[in-house]
């Protein structure tokens, strides 16, 4: 699969502000005595610096607000050492923005202000056309425009690049045909695979059906990721069941984009299916042990030490 030797991530970039308290509050309730940070976030900006901290180049295509929230995060993606040409700037928009609640149980709640992630357009995309073209992998999520994504998906797909789409947030229904054909990847989680399929999603022998549903839509392969329970997939590429690492859970607010980060650098470095999933259910395992989405995220040296812990704890 390795082209370029890098990966593109199209998406979102976020300013995530957490508070982590004994609980999360019910509506009209205010619960005190919690810890708060700030962080990078967004999907997009996630599986960038997943991706990035697993030795892979990455480029990224964005778009941010001409705000102290924008130069801070194009700064850090620097400091990352992605590549940031293809981070824009809306001068009438402001940085995405999530506000975060994280109780002891390590279980989240996210509200999300866009911004100018809803600003990126087809037509950034064809800016950056050429390098999509030439990647070795097109990441994306739905965190952006849908019609944006459908255009970064066929300059992928129309030059060869395979394209891991993980479809979240999911939509209340099934994701355009023209969009699914240009799709070697998908990554839901078992309730966006129920999202898009209406397959309520419990266990292997459900993802497969679900799974039959995507693949009969289009989809080449499909990766249902199925919580601490680990991950299902069928395609082309061969059907099997990757189990999940057993750890204590701090924060589950980036495991799946670490996944996804993880199992497309491991793709780009040519590993085969089964391999690039083990290494990304690693990937996650890791980063839910620590507080935070880009900060909980690990890398190459610290999964491999986790390696030799999280062998005897594997289910």
């Amino acid at each position: 699969m390795d082209r370029s030797g890098y990966i593109v991530v199209v998406g979102s970039s976020n300013t995530d502000m957490v508070v982590c308290s004994d609980r999360i509050p019910k509506p009209g309730e205010t619960v005190t005595g919690g810890s708060f940070l700030v962080a990078q976030g967004g999907k997009g900006a996630n599986q960038a610096v997943a991706a990035a901290r697993l030795d892979i180049p990455v480029k990224f295509v964005a778009k941010v607000g001409n705000d102290v929230f924008g130069d801070q995060a194009v700064e850090h993606y620097r400091k990352e050492n992605i590549n940031t040409d293809w981070i824009f700037r809306d001068p009438n928009a402001a940085t995405g923005v999530a506000l975060i609640l994280v109780d002891k149980q390590g279980e989240n709640l996210i509200s999300v202000a866009s911004g100018a992630n809803h600003h990126l357009t087809p037509a950034d995309i064809d800016r950056a056309a050429t390098h999509i073209a030439s990647a070795s992998l097109l990441i994306m999520q739905l965190e952006i425009p849908l019609e944006t994504v459908m255009a970064a998906a066929k300059i992928a797909a129309d030059a060869g690049v395979p394209v891991l789409l993980d479809p979240a947030p999911a939509p209340d229904a099934s994701l355009p045909a023209e969009l699914l054909k240009n799709v070697t990847f998908i990554k839901p989680n078992e309730h966006e695979a129920q999202r898009l399929t209406g397959i309520t999603v419990t266990d292997t022998a459900s993802a497969k059906q679900a799974a039959e549903v995507l693949r009969h839509q289009g989809v080449r392969n499909v990766v249902i990721t199925l919580g601490s329970a680990g991950a299902f997939f069928s395609g082309e590429l061969g059907e099997g069941f990757v189990p999940a690492y057993s750890v204590e859970a701090k924060d589950t607010t980036a495991a799946g984009d670490s996944f996804s980060g993880a199992f497309g650098a491991a793709l780009a470095h040519g590993a085969a299916i089964a391999d690039a999933l083990r290494f990304a259910a690693r990937a996650a395992s890791v980063s839910v042990t620590r507080l935070g989405a880009q900060p909980s995220l690990p890398k190459l040296a610290e999964m491999a030490q986790f390696a030799d812990i999280a062998s005897l704890l594997c289910d």
